[in-house]
């Protein structure tokens, strides 16, 4: 039992020294710990500067950039502008040189001539003869242009006339046709009208005959029934009179042939 406590006593002496020594060591974690968290703050406040100094940097090369580009476009600006200034500072140099030898021109001619005083007489009356002929020519484009809308509107006129001459010409023929279709007919309606003329001649004429011959009949009839029918001008009561007389008289007839059969030849002879 001594023998283990005394083990017991030495390991919980061991146990005490270890954690002891586990405590020491936890204690220089956590300095070094600090440390550390000491130097990465600080490394982070580095690194925040350095990259507020980097962008800051950025910007002001951005900001140089776009100055330089800036001044690049206006010496290309600048150096086309000169360019043509230059080009015509040249023209009109060259312009002054031509026009000098117009001016020697016009102070000699007012040497010579006694119209006029000046040069600027010379330029008003050049001038005014410069407007002259541009109206002039202003005039004879537009007699010009109203003579070829003159000749097109002719030329045009001329086409729809020929145009209504040929319609006219062509309905002519058309109707030409159907006038000769037209006497054509007339003409055999014409002969129709005659033949028709010539048959109611005729049958008035037969017409007239029968009236004729039926007013002569009912004249006999008359006379023989001794005028007692009276007297008409329609040939057609005469007809149906002449008509009645005829079976009448034959119904006679009839009856006196048959009573003179009964009694011999004189009959007849009575009849």
């Amino acid at each position: 039992m001594q023998e283990v406590e005394d083990g017991l006593t030495h390991q919980k002496e061991e146990f005490a020294i270890k954690i002891q020594g586990l405590a020491m060591r936890r204690e220089e974690l956590a300095r070094k710990e600090g440390r550390l968290r000491e130097s990465l703050g600080k490394f982070d406040k580095f690194l925040k500067e350095n990259d507020a100094k980097r962008t800051r940097a950025q910007k002001k090369s951005l900001d140089e950039r776009r100055v330089r580009e800036q001044k690049e476009d206006e010496i290309t600006v600048l150096r086309t502008n000169m360019a043509e200034l230059t080009d015509v500072r040249e023209r009109q140099g060259r312009s002054v040189e031509t026009n000098l030898a117009y001016q020697r021109y016009l102070e000699l001619l007012l040497e010579t001539v006694e119209e006029f005083s000046e040069v600027k007489d010379i330029i008003a009356r050049f001038d005014t003869l410069a407007a002259t002929n541009s109206a002039l020519l202003d005039r004879a484009r537009e007699a010009q242009e109203r003579t070829e809308r003159d000749r097109s509107g002719f030329v045009h006129s001329t086409e729809e006339k020929n145009t209504t001459i040929l319609n006219q010409n062509n309905e002519i023929a058309k109707l030409q046709s159907k006038l000769e279709h037209l006497q054509s007919r007339t003409t055999k309606l014409q002969s129709e009208c005659d033949q028709t003329i010539n048959n109611a001649t005729q049958k008035s004429l037969l017409l007239g005959q029968i009236k004729m011959a039926t007013n002569n009949l009912f004249q006999l009839v008359k006379s023989h029934v001794n005028n007692r029918l009276v007297a008409t001008g329609s040939t057609v009561v005469q007809l149906e009179k002449i008509q009645q007389f005829i079976l009448d008289l034959t119904n006679i007839t009839s009856d006196m042939g048959g009573r003179g059969g009964g009694g011999g030849g004189g009959g007849m002879g009575v009849v």
